[in-house]
């Protein structure tokens, strides 16, 4: 058998085992972040987040469709897309290592020898299965996220540049390039990401058609770095750009219809496309003649991007930023609704802007004198600094409190203190390039310390090798064996002990020596999709989860070296080992050292084959919700799984959902004036005028001395008054103009007669002693910003039509306010219900907000919440998916320790079983979070059981508390809260367990927390 035949082959091969463990380990339904919204979108080909991904949602339709009839199984086959690509993109690293690998030792031969075939194979099938089982690709390959698309497509132009260069000089080569141009295309539809190979293609057309010198590939490097740039800010963004001026120009200025200026654009860009392939081919100039046919083939692929048009006039339910004509469209590419951080030059986190100028105008299609016109609605501001204030390449840039405090932290810096050079490169070398990428980096190749995501702290989300002395010397996070055990058993400590790493050194130490063109090539494919997105990026603190996804493409670059380092141990060992047993021993050696030992430690945390937590936790929240409820959420995870739940499963269609991360922009809130499935439209104060564009961004409280401060007004009234156009109810804050603002904090709202409120089930007759039939409150804030008022507008306006929609609320852990209706607040289940009410309740330790509805609460934990397979004991739940289980917890020992101060123990201490069975301790440890079951246990009269579990919370702190205290003066400071809320969660269970008469507990509580005040060490219980 040739060598192209068996290099298929096992090629083949590789792809089976890849997709096979996908598919094996993959998630049966819908998963956290952006899944759900995916799957939602791909199944409807709606809109989803800026700025995009129409060709993912295209490919994910067509698996959405092989579900046929079942809308349960949609997400299992949208999710064995990323499965199958993934598997797909093990397969041409295969291919791509094999290529190297044959260049290195038998270069020149199209059938190398049996001993040369099967090294070169087994260096694939090493590097490619690697990789395989590396942590950041295989979390990707599981679920339906953009990444194992993109990595695909990356792989697939790499490996593309290797088959050109293979036959660059026959005659038309060049089409490859040209498919690798339309596969750019495509994937810009994908994920950007893909186009960080395009400096590494140019390196390698440079040492294919160029005699190799130090000037020449800088000249190609640059030159590589220059097409980028074209690509992403000449096409991507400068096409929809002009095309949009062109529609303004067209729609105001000539009065001609909408669309008629980006269809007038598309046609003459096609013609100049047209005309310059013609007169280049007349001239002969072949290399313009290439370059613009690539050009043309890039704008192809990138046309996906119209189906986001096309989709978003259908209004859809799921359509971000509505980008529905060439203006909105240009805004929605270029991701104007999130920060943009600087680059180049930019502040300080301490730098102040002393001005604002114009970057643009946001636009309204709307009609006048009977034409369509654009209306300017909002103005795009810059902030200007001072030069002073500004630096080259800044990397403390973010002004947010939080963030502000990190960096005084991270860099020592004192309150008032102006950060120096030093202290941004600090950030950048520690924080962002090391914490940032060399972590997660280091996770794939070396190990992983655990899955609780960490801020540079000792404790949590480091790497780690498995190899003790090196981890508690030279990375000081100390002896793992001695944390608490949900760090000590976290099934995503995976040790390597560097084995992969060292394998990938020999690697590219082997192809630097032997191949120095092919060896660049791949080092710049690492460092663009590594330490160069990083730079790019330019990430601030305290990210919302970790971002490892980001830098996949630099571990798949590696993983070409640990492929190629089974080359360098078999130089290493063949004289030692002669002969084909050599080349057997080493690739088995490598195949049991890396990946195997990879899939051996990476297995348990990657498999989430009966993993449904999200899914559960959408229903649980839906069902939770009386008919036809307006339910507001929070962020990703609370919104992006319901939205599954209804577009694809088509369950609670009629509860309204409001995310309030996206309550801040105009579009988001207009939609809220329509009908989504079987969800009426939401009822609003505000009028379009007063929420487009600059309208109802903010307001400011100013104390008008001719209100009475004690006096509570109607919401409405303020509400209304805060956007009248009169100029006598504006006042001048001193900027350049009047501004609306709000006289009083203090707010009511009308409720309901009491009759009405018992025979629509929102109170029992028993209950309507002391009842405050109005809600009353003070709002908590000195600038309302346009999330907050828009919530007020919903509310203010559901309560003037007689309350006839409920209204929840998502969150139960933060612990907010509700801008001072906290009051009014029901818990029922895991959602806050509010109500036209208050009323005197039992007093509770952990009634903290509101009251709770204990019928229904109760009910829909014993009999109608599903747990996601948490009951399991062999189920991963990785420490996002654990935030969940908090709000179960709290809720229920709410619900608990309401049901006791009813006299209803026995029903109490049921539920508290019920959430301690179906929250499994291998799916969540007792740690803090079970201080509330442990509670409700001990107020219910259940005096072993809340012992058994305090025992096991104050056993989780103190193994806490004694790790810490063993490491280095200097990581041990870092950590000093987390010895403050383990002292604090002892002493709450000490006093909860002398309330309860549990004289045991006490007292062994009160011996461990004397020991540590006395500076020893705590013994376990």
């Amino acid at each position: 058998m040739n060598y192209r035949k068996i290099n298929n082959l096992v090629g083949w091969a590789t792809f089976t085992i890849a997709t096979s463990v996908y598919l094996a380990t993959m998630e049966p339904t819908t998963s956290f972040w952006d899944c759900g919204e995916f799957i939602s979108c791909a199944y409807k080909v709606e809109v989803g987040h800026s700025p995009g991904a129409p060709m993912f949602m295209l490919i994910q339709r067509l698996f959405a469709m092989m579900a046929g009839g079942n809308v349960e199984n949609v997400a299992a086959f949208v999710n064995s897309w990323s499965a199958i690509a993934s598997g797909l993109t093990i397969l041409f690293l295969f291919w791509t290592i094999t290529h190297f690998a044959k260049r290195l030792i038998a270069n020149g031969e199209d059938n190398p020898g049996s001993n040369d075939t099967s090294l070169i194979m087994g260096s694939g099938l090493v590097g490619a299965l690697s990789y395989t089982f590396s942590d950041t690709f295989w979390f990707s390959a599981v679920e339906a996220e953009v990444y194992a698309t993109s990595s695909l497509f990356t792989a697939l132009v790499f490996w593309a540049i290797l088959k050109w260069e293979h036959i660059a000089d026959q005659k038309y080569a060049d089409r490859w390039l040209v498919l690798i141009a339309y596969i750019i295309g495509i994937s810009v539809g994908i994920h950007l990401l893909n186009l960080l190979a395009i400096p590494a293609l140019a390196m390698v057309y440079y040492f294919r058609k160029h005699t190799a010198s130090v000037r020449g590939g800088i000249i190609a490097f640059v030159a590589g770095c220059v097409i980028l740039g074209f690509v992403q800010f000449g096409v991507l963004q400068g096409i929809p750009t002009l095309a949009s001026k062109f529609e303004l120009l067209f729609v105001n200025s000539f009065g001609l219809p909408f669309d008629s200026g980006a269809w007038t654009f598309i046609v003459l860009l096609v013609a100049a496309m047209v005309l310059a392939l013609r007169y280049f081919k007349k001239k002969a100039m072949y290399h313009a003649h290439v370059a613009t046919l690539c050009l043309i083939f890039i704008i192809i692929g990138f046309s996906s991007y119209l189906t986001a048009i096309v989709r978003s006039r259908a209004d859809v339910p799921v359509d971000m930023t509505n980008p529905d004509n060439a203006l909105s469209l240009t805004s929605y590419i270029q991701r104007e609704q999130f920060i943009q951080q600087p680059l180049l030059f930019g502040p300080d986190f301490t730098s102040q802007p002393n001005s604002t100028s114009e970057d643009g105008f946001q636009y309204a299609r709307t009609e006048k004198d009977g034409k369509d016109h654009y209306e300017v609605v909002g103005t795009k501001l810059k902030y200007e600094y001072d030069p002073s204030d500004k630096r080259f390449f800044p990397r403390i840039w973010s002004g947010d409190g939080n963030h502000a405090r990190f960096y005084r932290h991270y860099l020592g810096l004192a309150d008032g203190e102006r950060p120096a050079t030093a202290d941004n490169f600090k950030f950048f070398f520690g924080y962002q390039f090391n914490w940032m990428w060399w972590r997660y980096f280091m996770w794939n190749y070396a190990g992983r310390q655990n899955d609780i995501e960490g801020q540079t702290e000792a404790k949590n989300g480091n790497w780690m090798t498995g190899i003790k002395p090196f981890d508690k010397g030279v990375l000081g996070i100390g002896d793992i064996d001695k944390m608490s055990k949900g760090y000590r058993d976290n099934p995503a400590r995976n040790q390597l002990y560097l084995l992969p790493f060292i394998l990938g050194v020999l690697g590219l130490i082997y192809h630097f020596r032997r191949n120095k063109p092919d060896a660049i090539v791949t080092l710049v494919l690492f460092f663009f999709t590594g330490i160069a997105i990083a730079i790019y990026l330019n990430m601030s603190p305290l990210q919302p989860r970790e971002r490892d996804y980001a830098f996949a493409g630099s571990t798949y670059g590696f993983a070409i070296w640990i492929g190629l380092g089974v080359l360098m141990v078999y130089d290493l060992l063949r004289k030692a080992v002669k002969g084909p047993a050599g080349i057997y021993v080493t690739v088995l050696l490598c195949l049991l050292a890396v990946p195997a030992l990879m899939a051996k430690e990476e297995w348990n945390d990657h498999d989430r084959s009966k993993k449904t937590l999200a899914r559960a936790i959408a229903w649980n929240t839906l069902n939770s919700c009386a008919p036809n409820a307006i339910l507001f959420t929070y962020g990703d995870n609370d919104t992006y799984p319901l939205w599954y739940l209804q577009e694809v499963e088509g369950v609670r269609k009629d509860v309204r959902l409001i995310n309030t991360s996206l309550l801040g922009i105009d579009w988001y809130i207009d939609q809220l004036n329509y009908r989504v499935n079987d969800a009426d439209a939401v009822p609003m104060i505000w009028k379009k005028k007063d929420y487009l564009g600059d309208k109802g961004s903010y307001l400011r409280y100013y104390k008008s001395p001719q209100i009475p401060q004690d006096k509570f007004f109607n919401l409405v009234d303020i509400l209304k008054f805060t956007t009248s156009d009169n100029n006598s109810d504006k006042m001048n804050f001193g900027g350049p103009g009047l501004e609306n603002y709000y006289p009083t904090k203090n707010y009511f709202l009308p409720g309901l007669p009491t009759s009405e409120l018992v025979s629509k089930g929102l109170l029992k007759a028993g209950d309507t002693t002391n009842l405050v039939n109005e809600v009353k409150f003070t709002f908590t804030k000195d600038i309302a910003y346009k999330p907050n008022l828009a919530m007020l507008n919903i509310i203010a306006a559901v309560a003037q039509e007689g309350w006839k929609r409920p209204i929840y609320f998502g969150d139960v852990i933060s612990g907010d306010n509700f801008d001072g209706m906290g009051d009014y607040v029901q818990l029922e289940g895991i959602v806050f219900r509010l109500m036209p009410y208050r009323t005197n309740v039992p007093a509770s330790a952990m009634q903290e907000i509101g009251s709770v509805n204990t019928d229904k609460s109760n009910d829909l934990f014993v009999n109608k919440y599903i747990w996601g397979n948490a009951q399991r004991n062999d189920v991963y739940f990785d420490s996002k998916s654990k935030l969940a289980f908090l709000a179960y917890r709290l809720s229920a020992g709410r619900t608990a320790a309401a049901l006791t101060a009813q006299g209803r123990k026995q029903e109490a201490i049921a539920l508290l079983d019920h959430v301690v069975k179906n929250i499994s301790e291998e799916s969540y440890y007792y740690d803090a979070t079970t201080y509330y079951l442990a509670v409700g246990y001990y107020q219910a009269g259940a005096i072993e059981k809340g012992r058994q579990l305090a025992k096991k919370i104050a056993q989780n702190a103190e193994d806490d508390i004694n790790y810490i205290m063993s490491l280095s003066d200097e990581k041990r400071e870092d950590l000093e809260p987390d010895i403050n809320q383990d002292l604090s969660i002892m002493n709450a269970l000490r006093h909860s367990a002398k309330s309860a008469g549990d004289t045991v507990t006490e007292a062994e509580l009160s011996k461990k927390i004397t020991l540590y005040n006395n500076g020893q060490a705590m013994p376990g219980m």
